[in-house]
């Protein structure tokens, strides 16, 4: 079941993109799964910016209600949970990127890459295609 973004009314689909990752946290979760490869909770943990435990839970299990991730057991560890990128959610890499390429222009602090950045510049589709289907190999 896919849950209907509870604040979207005006069908504005600026204002649909903001219900569903109108908070930075929801937007960092989907980074680190598309771009550092994290799927547990405890990766997502060790992110730079130090996400409050409930706050980490409240938006995993939004981004699932909204089919932008899933989450599955893990075969070698029951316990564990392993939460992935639906094609709807890998379908925001175009976004992310494109807001890396801004930080990097505009943040004198950004850690980008330089490597990364310039494998963006020669192959923005390719290194898009490159990021889904690794998402795509994780099922």
């Amino acid at each position: 079941m896919v849950k209907k973004n509870k604040a979207r009314c005006t069908g504005c689909p600026i204002s649909y993109a903001l219900d569903t990752f109108g908070d930075r946290w929801s937007l960092l979760i989907v980074r680190d799964i598309l771009i550092k490869g994290y799927q547990t909770y405890s990766e997502f943990q060790l992110s730079d910016e130090k996400i409050a435990t409930n706050i980490l839970r409240d938006r995993l299990r939004e981004l699932e209600e909204f089919g932008i991730i899933t989450k599955s057991k893990d075969p070698t560890n029951g316990r564990r949970v392993l939460y992935k990128l639906t094609p709807k959610g890998a379908d925001i890499a175009p976004l992310i990127i494109e807001m890396v390429r801004w930080s990097a222009k505009y943040d004198p602090d950004t850690l980008a890459k330089e490597s990364t950045l310039k494998k963006i510049e020669n192959d923005k589709e390719g290194f898009i295609n490159d990021l889904k289907a690794r998402v795509k190999q994780d099922k």
